[in-house]
């Protein structure tokens, strides 16, 4: 037989007073993958993932974990699934060997395997020399990857990181990032909430991009950016003074709106139409990266016609960030003060 997938989840909704947090979601995870769930505060995110962790009850649909029904089965998927959510779930007044042998303990290992588990993580993480340290005077760095060190004491099959490295500088990000693609390459699942477009782009094999407590659009990064055109064109003019009429060449020639960047003589904007059938698809038998070029080459000719020096042209997929702002009409960094809080509270 199939094995089941790790995450089966059909019209899950959750309801907050007048708030449908969550709207009908549905979403299919295959084993041994970084899935992304993607979108701004308060787009239902974090309520979903506490749905799917047995955390809070749904009010409609259904959702199992590796075959596991959330709702009738609960207490099997907990010995599946591990959970870091976007706030430090360790004691701070301990150490962090104290915090992951105290938590090994509770999950029923020895003293001896807790302290030889503690002292494994905690040299794979690169805090040996922080570990008889009170994690109060860990950085946030520190403090997400002890989080995540702790989650994955016994391997889950399922690990949930909801926004793990939301608040983190750089560096940071990329140490937590180096975490989850080791997690992944030992078998374990993950389910990663985020609203950096970038953190998906850079983990997560298939996306669903969630809005309003809605899936609006899931796929591979490919497909999800080959949905909204063919590519997307940079042009950096000499002259600031012709950046107006050098938009109007470009939504002329290549029919779609045109961006005017902060750069003042810069101007972005997309080629073709949405739904060109993805990465290595052809259109009317041609490869949509020759229809990519042949349309840039088009625009930088009425260009030079019109007598605009353009500096510097650069031709490229779109990214996740224009995907997001043409499925929502809003960039995903956007926040909703009452869906915020209406999610914040789901989570409390």
């Amino acid at each position: 037989m199939t094995a089941p997938p790790a995450i089966q989840a059909e019209g899950l909704i959750k309801v907050f007073g007048s708030n449908r947090a969550v709207d009908g979601v549905d979403l299919t995870v295959g084993s041994g993958t970084v899935y992304g769930l993607l979108g701004p505060n308060g787009a239902g995110k974090t309520t979903v993932v506490k749905m799917l962790a047995t955390l809070l009850r749904p009010d409609g649909g259904e959702a199992q974990v590796f075959g596991r029904d959330v709702r009738r089965e609960a207490d099997h998927v907990r010995e599946l699934i591990s959970l870091t959510g976007q706030y430090a779930s360790v004691d701070e007044d301990l150490t962090g060997t104290e915090n992951l042998v105290l938590l090994g303990r509770l999950l029923g290992a020895g003293k001896r395997a807790a302290r030889n588990r503690s002292a494994q993580l905690l040299e794979a993480f690169g805090l040996t020399e922080a570990a008889d340290r009170q994690v109060k005077q860990y950085s946030g760095g520190m403090r997400r990857r002890i989080d995540i060190a702790a989650s994955i004491l016994s391997t889950p099959k399922l690990l949930f990181l909801d926004e793990p490295t939301t608040g983190l500088d750089p560096r940071s990000r990329n140490q937590v990032w180096e975490i989850v693609r080791a997690v992944v390459a030992q078998g374990t699942t993950v389910l990663l909430t985020t609203q950096y477009l970038d953190e998906a782009d850079q983990l997560a094999s298939r996306i669903a991009v969630i809005d309003h407590g809605t899936v609006i659009a899931e796929g591979t990064k490919g497909e999800l950016k080959a949905s909204v055109g063919l590519g997307t064109v940079h042009v950096r003019l000499r002259d600031a003074d012709r950046r107006a009429e050098a938009a109007e060449v470009l939504e002329r020639v290549l029919g779609s709106e045109v961006t005017l960047d902060a750069d003042p003589v810069a101007v972005t904007a997309r080629i073709g139409e949405r739904d060109t059938g993805g990465p290595g698809a052809v259109v009317e038998g041609t490869p949509v990266t020759e229809l990519a070029a042949e349309q840039a080459a088009l625009a930088l000719t009425e260009l030079a016609r019109a007598g605009i020096v353009v500096d510097t042209f650069s031709l490229g997929q779109p990214s996740l960030d224009e995907v997001f702002l043409a499925l929502t009409d809003h960039p995903a960094s956007d926040r909703s003060v009452d869906a915020e809080a209406t999610e914040q509270g789901a989570a409390a």
